[in-house]
């Protein structure tokens, strides 16, 4: 007699890395104002004054500083999977592999509670980074004033490391992608999610203030990163899932 069973086999590139990554960056603008917003203000009036006064001359800076501040993720996003990989081998790859997407699901699933106004403890994550963040946060402020290209890059990459939960979210998305390479990618795909954001300031940042302080946004936003936190946790749900029949 001929049994089949179900064989689930997972889009990896959606539950696990660039798509949901971005999203997550997107959805992290309203963040983003307030952290990055202060530290993109902090840039700007390190520039001469001609440079801040004309867009064309400003954006240049505003951008190889996001270029920073992405690399760093990037870098973070390495390190991650490298992370992975090591505590993966103790436990064996399948159940080191479940352990950390059920982690990056409830991080996930905190961080959307947190945006919605819902759990406003999940703040409190970031502290995890805060000792390391001592120790680089005096490298970002020799780099003021800012007067080169090259040293807006170094100095976003140095802010790179601030500690923010959301970032730190991501990191735990990165870490289920079982491979170094994705990884590195999916904080990629989180920083490029966060641009628009950073990027705005000073040229939406009414609009976008006026849109963060709407309660019912705020809200949907974190149903949409719980929702996201679900589809991690049980990849199964996620119509994006391939299936196959076995013998």
């Amino acid at each position: 007699m001929v049994s089949f069973a179900p064989m689930h086999h997972f889009d990896e590139t959606f539950s696990t890395s660039y798509l949901v990554a971005l999203l997550m960056g997107l959805f992290s603008a309203l963040h983003c104002l307030g952290m990055c917003g202060s530290i993109i203000g902090s840039l700007t009036l390190s520039l001469k004054r001609e440079i801040r006064e004309q867009k064309h001359l400003l954006m240049p800076f505003v951008f190889s500083y996001n270029l920073g501040r992405i690399a760093s993720y990037s870098l973070g996003g390495l390190l991650a999977g490298l992370a992975e990989h090591m505590l993966s081998m103790p436990l064996g790859e399948g159940h080191g592999h479940r352990i950390l997407q059920i982690l990056s699901a409830l991080i996930m699933a905190g961080a959307g509670l947190h945006i919605g106004g819902w759990f406003p403890r999940f703040a409190y994550i970031e502290k995890i980074g805060g000792t390391m963040w001592r120790r680089i946060e005096p490298y970002g402020r020799r780099l003021i004033p800012v007067e080169t290209l090259p040293q807006a890059f170094v100095f976003g990459m140095v802010w790179g490391w601030l500690p923010c939960g959301l970032v730190y979210t991501a990191l735990t998305l990165a870490a289920t992608t079982g491979d170094v390479v994705r990884s590195t990618f999916t904080m990629f795909a989180f920083g490029l999610g966060t641009m628009p954001a950073v990027m705005g300031v000073g040229i939406m940042t009414s609009w976008m203030v006026r849109l963060s302080s709407m309660k019912k946004f705020r809200q949907a936003t974190g149903i949409t990163l719980i929702a996201l936190a679900l589809l991690a946790a049980f990849p199964w749900l996620n119509p994006m899932v391939r299936h196959s029949i076995g013998m």
